[in-house]
């Protein structure tokens, strides 16, 4: 009888003995859980999958050439055949809106990958050697930049150099790499004296793999709230300097020209100007409510009160 105890406990024992199997919640059950508790984040998440499925496939989306006049059929109001109307030359606005979403995306990410990687290499340096290092990229450096406003240099640079897509990019990573620069630096100087750095120090590790290998693995969910919201913050600069004609130059589809060009028509025919802001205040508002969440789902107070 023992023995055949032994043989069932045996037998029954690995259906219920492995706990990550049958307790263990899955990425996708947190997930879910996440999105309840952060209904704002999933229309965000959704708006910016729109977005982007705007800016890979534009061409196959869009019904119309975005480029095509039609001045027959100019200041249209919306209907069957354009469904956002017409501009003042005919063109369909849904289509330059779709279109206008590769300019916002590429600018977006072309401009927090740039301050991006500019912040992490200058916030790294200069956090973790400190002293005369950090005094220059702090005191000197950083505090040179912001005592100009970020945008006003974009403006000056743009005027001086002309408008282009390049030089748009080139004009607001110059006045935004400090933000992302000083985060670093503190973030750095937080991890630098932990125990787990010190041992990397103290068996030999060069300080390129310290920084790589165990400060930058530590620090770097702060910087990934801070891109989300930069990338609302630099869609938000890239239709303001297109609004101000220093942005990419027409008849290239760009959410902040249509506005431009749309303002003389206010009253007359809204929908060119109601439609376009509509396009920019959601892409703001989604990676923002991306950000907020992100930064709630990485904080681990935020998680274990949610029930994360």
């Amino acid at each position: 009888m023992k023995t055949i105890a032994g043989i069932i406990l045996l037998v029954a024992a690995p259906a219920t003995s492995n706990p990550m199997i049958v307790e263990a919640p899955s990425t996708w059950r947190s997930l879910s859980r996440a999105a309840r508790f952060n209904p704002l984040a999933s229309v965000g998440i959704v708006f910016i999958a729109i977005f982007v499925a705007f800016a890979l496939l534009a061409p196959w989306i869009a019904p119309y050439d975005p480029a095509f006049i039609d001045l027959p059929h100019r200041l249209a109001p919306p209907s069957t055949h354009h469904w956002f109307g017409t501009d003042e030359l005919g063109r369909d606005i849904l289509s330059r809106i779709i279109f206008g979403a590769r300019i916002s995306m590429l600018v977006g990410a072309s401009v927090v990958t740039g301050s991006l990687l500019i912040g992490l290499l200058i916030g790294s340096l200069a956090g973790y050697y400190g002293g005369r290092v950090d005094r220059f990229v702090n005191v000197i450096l950083m505090n040179a930049f912001l005592s100009f406003p970020g945008f006003l240099l974009a403006i000056a640079f743009v005027a001086f150099v002309g408008p282009g897509i390049f030089n748009l990019i080139l004009a607001l990573v110059i006045g935004g790499w400090v933000g992302y620069a000083r985060l670093v630096r503190a973030q750095v100087l937080a991890v630098r004296e932990r125990e787990f750095v010190e041992a990397a120090r103290a068996l030999g590790a060069s300080d390129l793999r310290i920084l790589v290998r165990h400060i930058l693995p530590n620090m770097i969910q702060p910087v990934i709230v801070q891109g989300a919201i930069g990338m609302a913050g630099a869609i938000l600069a890239e239709a303001t300097m297109s609004f101000l004609g220093l942005g990419v130059p027409p008849p290239t589809a760009s959410w902040g020209t249509m506005l431009n060009d749309g303002r003389s028509h206010l009253f007359d025919s809204p929908h060119l100007v109601i439609f376009p802001a509509l396009a920019v205040m959601f892409a703001v508002l989604s990676f923002n409510f991306l950000g907020d969440a992100l930064r709630d789902y990485l904080d681990p107070r935020a998680r274990i009160e949610a029930g994360l």
